[in-house]
């Protein structure tokens, strides 16, 4: 009798089946067990031990002081999609926020949007692709685009003087091959999630809620390595096999956070401190021109050694960056036309990366891979941050010879919301 109760608790550690039970217990074990201590408790057990809070790890809290997704710990996948407004009325937009905080706050806890109706010839309200998944770490961040504010020089929603001045179509760069399908937007939602079906199904209902208020504008999904093939948690790597993010402001930080990635009082409009600038850049990656080039072209492309991730003439990754150290021949061990030196700079602008590479599938007008970076960075001033920056490396950056920049967008990121909010209430208050 012991050893089959001991056996049936070690099953609530995974999922119980009628079938489970039977193989453990045996069938003459069975009545005795459900007799002596009822099979009820034991499935009692499980249910206690999944609602635990400790085992609950997978929920990230949609409300709060700032929108997640944007200093969480990058999960494996994104849904990226930018949205154009539909309605003329300022009423209908501000409708849809609020019914986007209310599904977005479900769906962070695994919920669905709605119940099933009894009337079964109705559309369920939730597409149910997410049913019995688990929230796997869903975060839903929103941001507006210039464009909400003034479009074809018509103020749309008598917003115009709520427009930050940050909030402005980024300058023409160099090189840099935009695609209409690609870029702009009036509204944008970001999903990610360690699951990509469940950061979808944010995404498709989101949608759906939006109709006849919004229509989607254009779509990117992205990955990185999961976290169950990195148990090291090391930085991801890009699709070129460089590591990609190392330096970036410390999250846990208020002091780097509040100078470099969110929106201060006295920085523009009152309404968006606490939010944050988002930068969006589909960038291609001509990885087989890539795949063609020595190792040692490749490192000094990057500035930094393939494996470790450490900047040339150094041993770790996130050792300083000296570019004054040079090898015997007199040469710079950094090239000055690296990427590292370039985004570099002189170390005073920081921007907080959270880039996913993208695949999808064949380019037709090349027959080669359409692949690469789906670049989404967060900062305070892109005037200050992400334009100069990007202005050095348009000009001269090595890396420039193996990518092609084919969309590009801003948006600001809206502050949180408070329980019995939505978001974007300060902006439509």
């Amino acid at each position: 009798m012991t050893n089959n109760l001991n056996s049936l608790e070690a099953l609530t550690e995974k999922k119980v089946s009628r079938r489970d039970v039977l193989k453990t217990a045996g069938i003459g074990g069975v009545g005795a067990i459900l007799g002596a201590s009822g099979i009820g408790g034991v499935l009692a057990l499980k249910e206690r031990k999944a609602a635990s809070p400790e085992l609950n790890q997978d929920v990230v809290p949609f409300y709060g002081k700032h929108q997640s997704g944007i200093t969480t710990k990058a999960q494996n996948h994104v849904y990226f999609v930018s949205l154009d407004i539909t309605t003329t009325k300022k009423d209908d937009l501000a409708d849809l926020f609020k019914e986007w905080t209310k599904a977005a706050a479900l769906m962070t806890e695994g919920k669905a949007i709605g119940e099933l109706s009894s009337n079964e010839f109705l559309p369920p309200k939730d597409t149910g692709e997410a049913a019995g998944l688990s929230p796997s770490n869903l975060t839903i961040t929103f941001g507006v685009g210039p464009s909400l504010f003034v479009k074809d020089n018509q103020d749309r929603f008598g917003l115009k003087n709520k427009q930050p001045k940050e909030l402005v179509d980024l300058p023409a760069f160099p090189l840099d091959a935009l695609e209409a399908e690609w870029t702009g937007g009036d509204l944008c939602i970001q999903a990610c999630a360690d699951d990509l079906q469940v950061a979808f199904h944010a995404v498709r209902n989101l949608i759906r809620i939006a109709r006849g208020k919004a229509t989607l504008k254009w779509a990117q999904t992205g990955f990185q390595r999961t976290k169950q093939a990195d148990s090291k948690n090391e930085t991801p790597r890009n699709l070129f096999g460089f590591k990609d993010g190392t330096v970036n402001p410390n999250v846990d930080s208020d002091k780097q956070l509040n100078q470099h990635v969110w929106v201060q009082s006295g920085d523009g409009p009152e309404w968006l401190v606490n939010g944050s600038y988002l930068v969006v850049r589909r960038i291609q990656m001509f990885i087989e021109v890539w795949d063609r080039t020595n190792l040692r072209e490749q490192e000094n492309t990057f500035g930094r050694y393939r494996d470790s991730g450490a900047p040339l003439g150094q041993k770790g990754e996130f050792d300083q960056l000296d570019f004054k150290h040079k090898k015997e021949n007199g040469e710079d061990y950094i090239p000055t036309n690296s990427h590292v030196r370039l985004s570099h700079g002189d170390g005073s602008q920081q921007i907080l990366r959270r880039a996913y590479s993208y695949a999808d599938g064949m380019d037709l007008k090349t027959g080669s891979f359409d692949a690469g970076l789906l670049f989404l960075c967060f900062q305070r001033k892109p005037s200050k941050q992400f334009i100069p920056i990007q202005t050095r490396l348009a000009k001269m950056d090595k890396l420039n010879e193996y990518t092609s920049h084919r969309g590009s967008a801003i948006f600001a990121c809206l502050p949180g919301a408070k329980q019995g909010g939505f978001i974007g209430e300060t902006l439509f208050n």
